[in-house]
């Protein structure tokens, strides 16, 4: 990671902590009188192929004992009425801050992928995660609905692992490498811009 990069994710997660955090101490107390604990959900990302890091979010799903695998249709009866609000807006998001500010994410960057995928993907993941994992990026915001639309279509976690790694996962990969490419600070913004504007546009 370039430092004019690093010094932007520091500088605007500081910010938005202070800004935000009383609103996100307000969703912690609604979430926990609304659904209970745990209010986070806390998973195994990759950083790089070989280095894993606890990826913070707020949960938005009932609580099973044995989860694995990306969200689609067959999770959708967990997503809690909540956490669907919580999912529209991107607010679960919130708690990685955290993780930029440790250096774990970036702004903008590929979506930190689950090691299945990594191992599975070597050679991809290889190049794309030369990349500092990102909360938004160009494959977040382009491919986001068609993923989503792919995904809540299959009813078995062994459906939802072989679209999401035979289609998704070179999709997303060949959008990251294309940011990877033309990356710059000018580049950062328009992609924030962007989700911001996005969020606002959802329902």
């Amino acid at each position: 990671m370039t430092w004019d990069k690093r010094l932007f994710d520091l500088f605007f997660a500081t910010l938005l902590v202070v800004i935000l955090g009383p609103i996100l101490l307000l969703l912690l107390l609604w979430l926990l009188l609304k659904e209970g604990r745990p209010v986070f959900y806390v998973a195994e990302r990759m950083k790089t192929p070989d280095q894993p890091f606890n990826l913070w979010k707020l949960r938005t799903m009932s609580v099973v004992e044995e989860d694995s695998g990306v969200s689609g249709g067959d999770k959708a009866a967990r997503i809690t009425a909540t956490g669907a609000w919580l999912r529209r807006k991107r607010l679960d998001e919130f708690p990685q801050l955290w993780n930029i500010l440790k250096g774990d994410l970036s702004f903008v960057g590929p979506r930190p992928p689950l090691r299945q995928y990594v191992e599975a993907h070597p050679e991809l993941y290889g190049a794309v995660l030369k990349s500092r994992p990102g909360v938004t990026g160009l494959a977040s915001i382009t491919y986001h609905k068609h993923e989503a639309a792919l995904l809540e279509r299959c009813n078995s976690p062994e459906e939802t692992d072989a679209i999401y790694s035979r289609v998704c996962v070179p999709a997303k990969a060949r959008l990251d490498l294309i940011y990877q490419r033309h990356r710059n600070m000018c580049f950062d913004f328009d992609l924030v811009f962007q989700t911001i504007g996005n969020i606002f546009r959802r329902g």
